[in-house]
């Protein structure tokens, strides 16, 4: 234990994309082993104004780095949670006004060829959703956040395939995992979706 814990010594405060196949590397050989794994969760804020009063709050992610080496392969993982807001379509198509909302938590790893950002991956997830969240919201805010989701109504299965398409897309993403979890409003059970590819 003590040889891991100097092996992250040796690279000072600041891990980052980077350094982490230099770790495993050092690890590996401090260790003697065919195999590391290392695994980095910790929250990630962002600094987010609300979309009508500009008023501005930090909104908190979860974000864990995973690495693996084997031998010469390496392999490196994104994962970010990040809490949005979905809005039953047909609960809105068979209303006469209203519909049902759900808070979900999307879970949206990646293996990339080229570095990208926690920002980027937290973007795509905000904009497939019926609408991002916000830590601070005046009444202006709220009227705007819901009426947009009202605007933008997708279930738990247009979420994961509205992040798929954009991830096809994006030439820096070679593997991705999308999990949707909508936590009901007006059930007493979760709704669930996964798409994977690669």
């Amino acid at each position: 234990m003590s040889r891991f814990i100097e092996v992250l010594n040796e690279h000072g405060s600041l891990i980052h994309v980077d350094n982490i196949k230099v770790i495993l590397q050092h690890l590996q050989n401090r260790l003697n082993s065919k195999q590391a794994h290392v695994e980095f969760e910790f929250p990630f804020f962002v600094e987010k104004r609300a979309p009508v009063t500009g008023a501005l709050g930090l909104m908190d992610y979860s974000v864990k780095l995973t690495a693996t080496a084997s031998h010469e392969d390496r392999e490196f993982v994104v994962t970010v949670v990040v809490p949005v807001t979905t809005l039953c379509p047909c609960s809105k198509a068979i209303s006469r006004y209203g519909a049902h909302n759900q808070r979900s938590q999307v879970t949206f790893a990646v293996r990339f060829n080229t570095s990208i950002w926690i920002e980027d991956l937290i973007q795509i997830v905000e904009s497939a959703a019926s609408s991002e969240l916000y830590s601070l919201l005046k009444r202006p805010d709220e009227k705007a956040v819901t009426e947009r989701a009202y605007e933008h109504p997708v279930f738990v299965e247009d979420l994961v395939r509205n992040i798929a398409v954009m991830a096809n897309k994006d030439s820096r993403i070679v593997w991705y995992r999308v999990e949707a979890e909508n936590y009901e409003s007006i059930h007493n059970h979760n709704a669930y979706a996964m798409i994977e590819k690669g």
